[in-house]
């Protein structure tokens, strides 16, 4: 017989009690701990999941998923919240964004789901689980290349209802022959009431994008940004010599001739700046109604205007305001104001707003009168004076 406890009670019977307590506390401790991280997943915290997500098995699919299988749709949904360097892509188009990028999608597939400056985007957990579906664009960004598109796209992420593709797909250009299945992949998946946009700024010069687009749809509605012609020009020139440092002047390209003054309009960077001889190929396709010509300028001087007027031809109602923008003047753009439990606010990267080489001013005054007549006949043809003449 063992010996009794102090209180004459066989100390074997306080053991596996003891045990039981220990066992339980373990129990609730794991229990605990599996469901803030379930909950910090949940969240858009956790890079990845350690073990299988399950549902209600359907019809033909099986009652779980794998981890494997959704750890790639989660590292996609967390993107965004990566710093990453500034990368050139394909089309000369650079990361937008210092720190973290607004929206989700931060490239290509990414959801390009748009949270506001206070609140994370609606439905994300939604699109983790894979609900929604990939839609074909209801809106487009066409153009122009250095017009601010990229600047456009990044403050409509904020809106809970865009949903955009990070980088240009340029589809309507480069890739129609991979069709139709192939470009709705590259879309982000959406859910109902929400739209899906892209923005490729060398469609607006491409002669084949309007009937192309047309025969997608011909409900897509279609944003051009449009800047000075000549600053829009000199803008791209800077671009292409931060590239390439041993191109020719400005002045030597802007010229076929010099001393006759003959402007060289087989350089793309004078020849994109043609909007009217743009747009006439676009208006044999769509009517001018389908169309939003935003003006590059306002778009820095007053975002919030700029940014309504958006909202108003997308059919969304007015979330993006002045409230979320704020003037960083050491760039000389509006910036996003930072988001709830982000250190820094969200500013255009430091290859936007390159400094200009300076320019012989005979070579500007030749530029404006050169561009003068097709600014007024594109003003004439959408209605709008955007003062780039005055």
């Amino acid at each position: 017989m063992a010996p009794p406890g102090p209180a004459g009670a066989p100390a074997t019977s306080a053991e596996p009690l003891s045990r039981s307590i220990f066992r339980r506390f373990l129990l609730m401790l794991c229990s605990l701990l599996t469901s803030l991280y379930v909950f910090y997943c949940l969240a858009e915290r956790c890079q990845s999941l350690a073990g299988p997500l399950v549902r209600p098995s359907g019809p033909g699919e099986p009652a779980g998923w794998p981890a494997a299988a959704h750890g790639k749709r989660l590292l996609q949904l967390q993107r965004w919240r990566r710093r990453r360097p500034a990368v050139p892509r394909d089309d000369g188009e650079e990361a937008a964004w210092d720190g973290e990028p607004p929206g989700l999608a931060g490239g290509p597939g990414g959801s390009g789901a748009g949270s506001s400056a206070a609140e994370a985007p609606p439905g994300t957990l939604a699109l983790l689980l894979d609900e929604g579906s990939k839609r074909l664009p209801q809106a487009i960004i066409i153009g122009v290349k250095k017009g601010g598109t990229r600047a456009l796209l990044e403050f409509l992420r904020v809106h809970p209802d865009v949903r955009a593709v990070g980088a240009e797909p340029h589809f309507f250009d480069r890739s129609y022959d991979k069709g139709l299945a192939w470009y709705r992949d590259l879309m982000p998946r959406t859910l109902d009431g929400q739209i899906t946009m892209e923005k490729t700024p060398s469609y607006f010069v491409t002669r084949e994008a309007p009937a192309r687009i047309s025969a997608m749809s011909k409900d897509t509605k279609l944003i051009v940004v449009v800047r000075d012609p000549v600053t829009r020009a000199i803008s791209d020139y800077t671009q292409t010599l931060s590239k390439r440092p041993d191109i020719p002047t400005f002045e030597s390209l802007t010229f076929k001739n010099r001393s006759t003054g003959l402007i060289d309009t087989s350089w793309s960077a004078i020849q994109i700046g043609i909007y009217a001889k743009h747009l006439e190929h676009w208006l044999r396709h769509f009517p001018l109604g389908q169309m939003l010509f935003v003006s590059g300028e306002r778009l820095i001087s007053d975002p919030a205007g700029e940014l309504g007027r958006v909202q108003d031809f997308l059919g969304l109602k007015r979330i993006i305001t002045d409230k979320h923008f704020y003037f960083n003047k050491t760039k000389g753009f509006p910036c996003l104001k930072k988001a709830e439990g982000s250190s820094k606010p969200h500013c255009l990267g430091k290859t936007k707003g390159r400094t200009h080489p300076d320019i012989d001013r005979d070579v500007v005054r030749r530029l404006r009168d050169f561009y003068r007549p097709f600014n007024l006949k594109f003003y004439q043809m959408t209605g709008q004076d955007f003062g780039w003449d005055g």
